[in-house]
């Protein structure tokens, strides 16, 4: 039964939530503050909410229990996503946020569109609507992971639990648009770091230290080594490829890639890049070692129990009020992401179909009611998806993750580090990417290579073919493109 103390702490931290949204709502007038927040956030924000945003549910609920079950070999998922990552900041952020500014776009589809002078607005139109597939099946994940939570703490039935979680993520994503799901993101960044350095140094010291938290695991045949399965047989190089391929991902993760474009200025980039860096490596160094110091701790979890040994941790090691906190930071995870989910799925909505196909003259607050109107109808959509017995988070964020990074990954690169792609190619390396990513995770393929590296090789080679054959020769692109890399020298 869940203590008074940690229902209040939740409580308070919930409202706290709200508020912000409400703040934001008063001061939301057009549609580019709701969608891009009118590129004003600082370096701190970007890297705190672009961090919080991309980790999500499973770094503290997916990440620990896949490291519970099968031991260090899950750790380069964690390897892969910070490579990853590093080369996102390094690399995507600058150029991206230069380039969208230059073609006057909110949405990563709007920036297909002009990037490429699209003359048959099929590149935009298609990756709206990937945009839509992917992220509601994220969605989804995240909500499957607040039910559990509020499962878990409430100790009420799943599908009441899940209603509950969307309830209050769609509220302050609908009243306060980018701003809010940022700032909210930012708090969110900050105490789930908290969380994920606290509760693994706790657990480690509760279990005697690592040393016999790796003889419990190696008593358990659980891997210890990351090139070594329980049994003592060498992991192959296909199955260490194809976990560290997450970090693929980063490339075409429209929820990530926004918050560069939203940046105030390239000069806040470099801060906000070690910020994020080091948020990230400490992250994903916590929640491995959840995972491990769970294995003494917790038997025989499974069937999707698993994935709360973070929860049940934190129930055994603090005392009510920090646990109502701790507990607060899993709800971040989740809501940090889906939050972002909403907002760029709506965007796709409200720039990319409603004002683009339907209503080209729309005023300013119509196409804002339209944008919260939108998150209502994605979230109702994800929600009945959470509601599928058997969902786990892991594997509903393999496939969307591996979704974005096999359709938009290459066009993303290909975008801002090639003068001789065209719409054409773009739009043929997107199709391409996404249909061999859906057959190979229908063949069920899956289980010998993550379906993200055929998707997106096979996307990555279609654009170089038809540049090859076919490369731009439009003045305009060409000089815009070159007018990028002149800003960024400035």
């Amino acid at each position: 039964m869940i203590q008074i103390e940690t229902l209040l702490t939740f409580a308070v931290y919930l409202v706290f939530l709200l508020a912000v949204g409400w703040y934001f709502y008063k001061r939301t007038s057009d549609i580019e503050g709701y969608i891009l927040g009118g590129r004003g956030l600082g370096g701190w924000v970007t890297a705190l909410s672009a961090q919080a945003s991309d980790m999500s549910g499973w770094l503290l609920m997916g990440l620990p229990g896949a490291i519970y079950l099968s031991g260090m070999t899950e750790a380069w998922i964690a390897i892969g996503l910070f490579i990853g990552t590093a080369l996102n900041w390094i690399f995507v952020s600058s150029r991206l946020r230069v380039y969208t500014q230059l073609t006057d776009t909110l949405t990563i589809s709007s920036f297909f569109e002009k990037r490429f002078n699209d003359p048959t607005s099929l590149l935009r139109v298609g990756s709206a609507v990937i945009i839509l597939i992917f992220f509601t099946i994220y969605s989804s994940s995240g909500l499957v992971a607040a039910g559990k939570l509020f499962e878990s703490m409430f100790n009420i039935d799943y599908s009441v639990a899940v209603i509950s979680g969307a309830v209050v993520i769609v509220a302050y994503t609908f009243m306060g648009g980018f701003m809010a799901v940022c700032w909210t993101d930012f708090f969110q960044g900050a105490l789930m770091f908290f969380a994920i350095v606290l509760v693994p140094l706790l657990g480690t010291i509760d279990n005697g230290g690592i040393s016999v938290v790796e003889a419990d695991m190696v008593s358990k045949h659980i891997s210890t080594s990351l090139f070594h399965n329980g049994s003592g047989q060498a992991v192959s190089v296909l199955a260490i490829i194809s976990t560290m391929a997450w970090g693929l991902g980063y490339f075409g993760q429209p929820h990530i890639l926004t918050r560069f474009m939203g940046i105030r200025s390239i000069s806040e980039l470099p801060k906000a890049t070690a910020v994020a860096l080091i948020w990230v490596i400490i992250s994903l160094g916590g929640a491995v070692v959840v995972g491990m110091v769970a294995i003494p701790m917790f038997d025989g979890l499974h069937g999707g129990e698993q994935e709360k040994v973070f929860i049940y941790m934190i129930g055994k090691l603090f005392n009510p009020w920090v646990g109502g906190v701790l507990l607060a930071a899993i709800l971040s995870a989740i809501m940090s992401t889906i939050d972002s989910q909403l907002l760029v799925s709506s965007s796709a909505l409200t720039e990319d179909f409603y004002k683009k196909i339907l209503r080209r003259e729309a005023s300013e607050k119509e196409l804002i009611l339209v944008g919260r109107l939108c998150v209502l109808i994605i979230s109702i959509i994800a929600m009945s998806m959470a509601l599928t017995p058997g969902n786990t988070i892991l594997g509903l964020v393999a496939y969307a993750w591996g979704g974005f990074g096999a359709a938009f990954g290459p066009v993303v690169l290909f975008a801002l580090f090639s003068r001789r792609t065209t719409w054409l190619s773009a739009l043929c390396g997107m199709v391409v990417g996404t249909l061999v990513l859906v057959f190979w995770k229908d063949a069920g393929l899956g289980a010998q290579m993550y379906e993200i590296v055929p998707g997106f090789v096979a996307n990555f080679l279609t654009i170089f073919l038809v540049d090859t054959i076919a490369p731009q020769k439009n003045e305009k692109i060409l000089a815009d493109f070159d007018e990028m890399r002149l800003e960024l020298k400035k």
